[in-house]
């Protein structure tokens, strides 16, 4: 017997080429993006459009460049000697990457209060905007020492049969003399 919600289900999965539910949310997700795009027209339109034309050259200009040539030099310390010159980076720059990207992205959020920069935050919320930059950089700081502690131990542990292996072989080696 045949259910009519699995087969509109899988009708559905077969057309849309993923699930019900996922449609519904990418439709939630471009009625939000919609109703947030009005909401912030509805005051500085002009203002608003500068706004992102300058952050997409910000973006496309100087950021993009930056982070590329970062994550070109990172993969170049990382490379093995024996690495081809076109071969797939190794997966330990990563641990780079990932507490760089959400130093960034911190960054990126909370620049103005990091820079000492906030205005009126203090008005607006009655507290203090002071120790931003020592936060930010203690969670940097943070960030980065937990990667290189992931780092150490993923090594250590990837490392640690070939070790085994090479003790094993020292003692028959001392066994047979």
């Amino acid at each position: 017997m045949n259910h009519p919600a699995k087969g509109a289900a899988s009708a559905v999965r077969r057309r849309y080429g993923a699930s019900p539910l996922h449609l519904l949310l990418t439709l939630a997700c471009f009625a939000l993006a919609l109703y947030a795009g009005v909401r912030l027209l509805k005051g500085d339109t002009i203002g608003v459009a500068i706004w992102f034309v300058g952050a997409a050259l910000l973006h496309d200009l100087v950021l993009l460049p930056a982070y590329s040539i970062t994550d070109r030099a990172a993969q170049r310390l990382f490379r093995s000697r024996a690495a081809q010159p076109g071969s797939v980076p190794r997966p330990s720059v990563n641990y780079l990457r990932v507490p760089a990207f959400i130093s960034g992205i911190l960054f990126l959020v909370w620049w103005p209060l990091i820079l000492q920069q906030g205005g009126n935050y203090t008005t607006y919320t009655a507290l203090s905007a002071d120790g931003f930059l020592a936060r930010w950089l203690l969670i940097t700081a943070g960030l980065f020492i937990v990667s290189a502690i992931v780092w150490l131990v993923r090594t250590w542990m990837r490392l640690r049969p070939a070790r085994k292996e090479a003790r094993a072989q020292e003692r028959a080696r001392s066994a047979t003399k």
